[in-house]
This record gives C-alpha cells, sequence and structure tokens, in this order.
C-alpha cells in the first residue's frame, strides 16, 4: 500500500510541475526593425503601460538611471558600424540606459546586455555613447511605453522614447555612404571571390556544367596565398564529378591539410573519407 501512496504522490507531483497557467505579461514584449540607409537597426524592450499612474517624476524617478521600459535591459542592434553623440559605435548589441529629467534625458548605450534592468555595479567603462536630449511635451498621452525610429534619411535616424506626454530622442548616424561606394566598386569591378565560389558550388550541387563550375572555382581561388579549405574541398568535389580523380585526390589533400592546421576537424573528416573513396594512397 505504502509503494501505491508513493507512486500516486509521485505521479501527482510530475503532473503539478509540468502544469503552467499562461496568462499575459503586464509588460509585453516587443521587437521593432528598421532599414536606415542599408543598416537594418533593431529594439527589443518590454512594454509597461500607464494604468492611471503618474510616471515621470513618480513610477520613474528624475535623476537616476532608468532600464528604459521594464524587465531585462532595452537592447538596440545595428548591423553596421554607427556614429551616436560623435562617437563610433561598433556594430553589435548594446543596453539602453537613460537619465531622464524634467527638461531633458540622458541617454547612454551600455556594452553590456546581459542585465535584468539596471546593473547592480554600475560601470562607467561599459558606457560606449551618451546623447542628451532635450524633452518634448506631448499634446496626449501615450499609455503603453514605446520605442521607434523617426527623422528617416539615408544616413541617419533618431531612436524615439514616447510614454506619458514625454518624448525623447538619440539621433544617430549610419555608415550609407562609405556601403554604396564599396558596392559600387564591387559592381564595377566585376564578380568577387565570393560571388565565383557560390556559382560554382551551385553548379556543383545542382549537377549543371562542371566545366563550367571549375572554372568559375579556379577564379575564387585566384590570388589566395594559402586557398581555404572549403572551397578547396568543392574544388575536388568538382573534379571527381568531373572525372578527373587523380585532380580531385591531389585537391583533397591540400584540403585535408589546411583544414588539420585550422582545426576544423569536420573538414579533416570529410576530405578523409572522400580520400579513401577515390583510392589515395
Amino acid at each position: 500500500m505504502k509503494k501505491i501512496f508513493l507512486t500516486v504522490c509521485l505521479l501527482a507531483s510530475s503532473f503539478l510541475m509540468k502544469a503552467q497557467v499562461n496568462t499575459p505579461q503586464p509588460s509585453p514584449q516587443a521587437t521593432f526593425t528598421q532599414m536606415v540607409g542599408l543598416t537594418e537597426v533593431s529594439v527589443t524592450y518590454s512594454r509597461p503601460s500607464m494604468r492611471g499612474r503618474t510616471v515621470f517624476g513618480d513610477l520613474v524617478p528624475f535623476g537616476e538611471v532608468w532600464r528604459t521600459g521594464a524587465n531585462a535591459n532595452t537592447v538596440v542592434k545595428f548591423e553596421h558600424d554607427v556614429k551616436v553623440g560623435g562617437k563610433e559605435v561598433k556594430a553589435g548589441s548594446y543596453a539602453v540606459y537613460t537619465i531622464p529629467g524634467e527638461n531633458s534625458w540622458e541617454i547612454m548605450l551600455y556594452n553590456d546586455t546581459s542585465n535584468w534592468g539596471v546593473p547592480q555595479e554600475w560601470d562607467d567603462s561599459k558606457v560606449v555613447a551618451k546623447v542628451t536630449s532635450e524633452t518634448m511635451t506631448l499634446p496626449f498621452d501615450v499609455e503603453t511605453f514605446s520605442i521607434g525610429f523617426g527623422n528617416l534619411s539615408n544616413n541617419s535616424a533618431e531612436m524615439g522614447i514616447y510614454w506619458e506626454n514625454t518624448y525623447a530622442a538619440m539621433p544617430f548616424e549610419v555608415p550609407t555612404e562609405n556601403l554604396v561606394m564599396a558596392s559600387i566598386d564591387r559592381t564595377m569591378n566585376g564578380p568577387g571571390s565570393r560571388d565565383y565560389y557560390s556559382a560554382a558550388v551551385y553548379y556543383l550541387e545542382e549537377g549543371k556544367d562542371l566545366e563550367q563550375a571549375n572554372k568559375w572555382m579556379d577564379k575564387a581561388l585566384e590570388g589566395q596565398e594559402e586557398p581555404a579549405y572549403w572551397m578547396l574541398r568543392q574544388k575536388s568535389l568538382i573534379l571527381a564529378g568531373m572525372g578527373d580523380k587523380a585532380g580531385a585526390i591531389n585537391v583533397a589533400k591540400q584540403s585535408l591539410a589546411a583544414a588539420e592546421k585550422a582545426g576544423n576537424m569536420d573538414y579533416v573528416a570529410l576530405n578523409k573519407k572522400s580520400l579513401e573513396e577515390w583510392g589515395a594512397n
């Protein structure tokens, strides 16, 4: 009887541990993505609502660091390097912290995004950029905390923060001209190594003209002092598909050596398997 009772208790305990009631979050998470010129910028944050409360100067005190939302720290992500407050900010993800004031806010990008709200120990060395934003009083109330991107141009935008009747913004610049000029240079100079490689691999995988694929792969490998092991791997497969086993074996051995040097054991195994199949000595 004791065993039966214990089994029933364990089953009940297991059921209770697995059972969960799903309810809406009071501050639901949102992600907003915007292309600015040629740079993708996104922000992920939690959205509290006013619910009849006075926000700034009360719920969110003036003069103190705020998580800029609710729950985990708000995170903005830049696809390319940008400028914020005249400072270079590398591509990547940053926590957004603010110090709200009655007439202006400080908006900061912090390079540690792992905090639940404000860090327990604030580190000024982790602030990669800071701007002071004069606030604007809105002629209406914004019930739910919101972040978006406005004043868009090819080269800049601003990340706007809206809540209650207050608006603050962080302007930033994106490197559109540099990206466009690099794109023009690549296009005008003809296909690059990656383009030739992609075309060759596509022809190989789709069973198309392997002679052409081989020519493109040679173009991809041109000028490389130490050809990449993954390119050599595809070259060996193209040669094998063309019936040139001796050539395939020679290139596969090069790929194997390069993969061993790079410490990529997956490619080491792939090359060894192919060499065995092709009867290499």
